[in-house]
C-alpha cells in the first residue's frame, strides 16, 4: 500500500522558463537512464524479492523515493512550459499552439497530449516501455543492474546540470545527483554485505560450476587478426576475481564446423532456387555500371 504527501520531496523552482530544457528533462523522466526506469526496477525487484526481508524493504523504500523524483521532474517540465518566454507566448497567441511549441523547442506532444505538462516519454518523445526494467530474482544480479542504472542516470543528470544556467534547475539537479551518489553506494554495499565479488561470482553462484565448460571459464578470447596486439589488463593474467581460476589469453579459433541447415520448408514459401540449387551452383551474377561480375 502506498501513501503520499502533497509536498514535493525537494523544492522545484524555475527562474527562467525554457521549453527546450523541458524537452531535455524528459530524458530524465522516461529515458532509458530515467527515473521511471529505476522506480519500476526497484519496485518490481521488491515485489518479487525472496530471502532476507531487509532487502525487499530497502528496495521498496528506494523505489518509492524514485516516485518522488518523477514528480519533481514532471513539475519542473510543467513550470518550464507554462512560464515560457515572451516570444514563445506571443507566437502562441498569433498562431497555432503546436507551431509555437515547435518554435519554442518543446516537444509538441507536451502540448497536444499533455496540456503543457510532462510525458511518460524520453527527450525524443518515445514513450517509456519498460524494456530496461531488470528484475531477475537474483539479488546480486539485480544489485549490479541497479549500480549501472544509477551510474547512467547520474551521468545524465550531470549533463543536464551543465545544460542549464537556471539557478532553480541547478539546485534541483544537485539534489538528484546527490541521491544517485547514495544509491550507487547503497547497491554496492549490499553486494559487499553478501561477501563481495569472491563470494558471489560467478552469478548465480548456486549453479554447480563443474557443469560448465571450465576449460574456457577464465579465458580472454583475442579476436584480432594476426599482428593485432591483445589488450592487456587485469583480465588477461593472474587469479580470477572469484579466486577459482587463473586468467589467460587464448587466440580465438573456431571450435565448431560450418553450420549446415536443412533445405527450406515448402510451407515457408522460399524461392524455388533455394529449394533445388545444389552446393556447387552458388554463383551469382551482379550487374554493375559497365561490366558484369560473377
Amino acid at each position: 500500500m502506498f501513501y503520499h504527501d502533497n509536498k514535493l520531496q525537494y523544492p522545484v523552482r524555475v527562474d527562467t522558463p525554457s521549453p527546450l530544457f523541458a524537452k531535455m528533462l524528459q530524458q530524465a523522466i522516461g529515458g532509458v537512464e530515467g527515473e521511471i526506469r529505476v522506480c519500476l526496477q526497484y519496485l518490481f525487484q521488491s515485489f518479487g524479492a525472496r530471502g532476507p526481508a531487509r532487502y525487499r524493504d530497502m528496495l521498496m523504500d528506494t523505489g518509492t523515493e524514485e516516485l518522488g523524483h518523477i514528480q519533481m521532474l514532471a513539475t519542473a517540465v510543467a513550470l518550464n512550459l507554462e512560464g515560457s518566454s515572451a516570444a514563445v507566448q506571443e507566437e502562441a497567441a498569433r498562431a497555432n499552439p503546436m507551431v509555437a511549441a515547435v518554435l519554442g523547442g518543446m516537444d509538441p506532444r507536451q502540448y497536444l497530449s499533455a496540456g503543457m505538462a510532462a510525458l511518460a516519454a524520453d527527450a525524443d518523445g518515445v514513450p517509456f516501455n519498460g524494456s530496461h526494467v531488470y528484475a531477475s530474482g537474483n539479488i546480486v544480479a539485480d544489485m549490479y543492474s541497479n549500480v549501472a542504472a544509477e551510474a547512467t542516470g547520474r551521468a545524465l543528470a550531470c549533463r543536464l546540470f551543465d545544460m542549464t544556467d537556471d539557478p532553480g534547475m541547478k539546485d534541483m539537479l544537485r539534489y538528484l545527483i546527490a541521491r544517485d551518489t547514495m544509491h550507487q553506494q547503497q547497491w554496492l554495499t549490499v553486494i559487499e554485505e553478501l561477501g563481495g565479488h569472491q563470494a558471489n561470482l560467478p552469478i548465480p553462484n548456486s549453479f554447480d560450476q563443474s557443469q560448465e565448460l571450465l576449460d574456457v571459464s577464465y579465458d580472454f578470447f583475442a579476436t584480432g587478426i594476426d599482428g593485432t596486439e591483445t589488450p592487456a589488463g587485469r583480465w588477461t593474467s593472474g587469479p580470477s576475481l572469484d579466486g577459482k581460476g587463473e586468467y589467460r589469453v587464448r587466440r580465438a579459433v573456431p571450435f565448431g564446423d560450418e553450420p549446415k541447415l536443412a533445405p527450406p520448408s515448402p510451407s515457408g514459401y522460399a524461392q524455388r532456387q533455394q529449394m533445388t540449387a545444389d552446393e556447387a551452383d552458388t554463383s551469382v551474377t551482379v550487374m554493375t555500371t559497365g561490366d558484369t561480375q560473377s
